[in-house]
């Protein structure tokens, strides 16, 4: 099973990725975990990183590119695997279905957790404040909002028309179980 979730900032899609990973027992590959974990190395690549997110910004498609490709061919992601926070472009989109297709695999279901954004910045700055991330402050979150809705949102809009009957809107204003309770009902049809 491949799963991708979309959703803005804060709409919860980590939470709701690492909770369906453990119940259907396949690999949650977030990108902003990996990249957070290179923050704390100290190289070139990684105070570039940090420059990048600190202001907002989204690291390139190379390099994202790049860490995908290899994690997805590790052994644990040969039953399926979850990406949370991939593709965010078109670019990334075209190589994933690159990859995708020169493996035999697809994207079983697409799911875009829908959001208000008055409850995106409550619940970044709630999180910010209980893991002390630095991209979590306000201006930031505005940025990054706004970044999603012109770049990412196409992207899960071209995902509905290109895969509809697998694409799933979820309401992300509800409860985190609720919202959990709403995916395991769509995943195990």
């Amino acid at each position: 099973m491949i799963l991708i979730f979309f959703g803005p900032p804060g709409a919860g899609k980590g939470t709701q990725a690492n909770i369906i990973s453990n119940n259907f027992k396949i690999p949650h590959l977030s990108t902003g975990n990996i990249l957070r974990n290179k923050l704390l190395q100290k190289d070139e690549l990684s105070t570039r990183l940090k420059y990048i997110i600190d202001k907002g910004r989204l690291v390139s498609d190379d390099v994202l590119n790049e860490i995908v490709s290899k994690r997805i061919s590790n052994h644990d992601c040969l039953r399926g695997f979850i990406l949370d926070g991939y593709p965010r472009t078109m670019g990334q989109a075209l190589f994933l279905n690159t990859i995708l297709n020169s493996k035999n695999l697809k994207i079983n279901k697409i799911i875009d957790i829908d959001v208000d954004e008055k409850i995106i910045v409550k619940r970044i700055i709630s999180r910010s404040k209980a893991e002390d991330r630095p991209d979590d402050k306000k201006e930031v979150i505005r940025t990054r909002i706004s970044r999603y809705l012109s770049e990412t949102k196409p992207l899960s809009d071209f995902y509905k028309s290109k895969y509809p009957s697998d694409y799933l809107k979820i309401n992300g204003n509800q409860e985190i179980e609720k919202i959990t309770e709403d995916i395991v009902k769509i995943l195990e049809k």
